[in-house]
């Protein structure tokens, strides 16, 4: 199993919104990298949901549940989607400033590639962001 890092703007889809559909295709990714990483991703892979511009913040964990297709929003052939479902809410949002401030996430791609929407995360870095965000 693999983890990764998705992004949204919260007043474009919001994790609240992402609860209350239960689903969603994740569109309207076009970069080339964010791209081959919904390529990569796997049925069952695990997914940290954050909010970006607005709040900063990793808010809850999503599963993917169907593996890259066709952006059905493009007929654009070198875009893809893939489905996420929300996991469950962390009791606590963890900051972009608590994870520049955290020598542990030092490397993670959240802070060494800011502005990628789609991307993989380390296991330890996956399970200590939910340790943090348990508290």
């Amino acid at each position: 199993m693999q983890h990764w890092l998705v992004k949204s703007e919260p007043f474009k889809y919001s994790w609240e919104k992402f609860n209350k559909d239960g689903r969603t295709f994740w569109d309207g990714v076009r970069n080339y990298q964010a791209r081959n990483n919904l390529r990569e991703m796997k049925e069952g892979d695990l997914v940290l949901f954050y909010h970006s511009n607005e709040g900063k913040e990793i808010v809850g964990v999503a599963k993917v549940v169907k593996e890259a297709y066709q952006d059905p929003t493009t007929d654009d052939t070198n875009w893809v989607v893939v489905d996420l479902a929300p996991v469950e809410a962390l009791k606590t949002p963890v900051t972009l400033e608590q994870i520049k401030a955290d020598p542990k996430l030092q490397d993670i791609g959240l802070v060494r590639q800011g502005r990628l929407s789609v991307m993989g995360v380390k296991r330890e870095e996956f399970d200590y962001i939910l340790a943090l965000g348990s508290k």
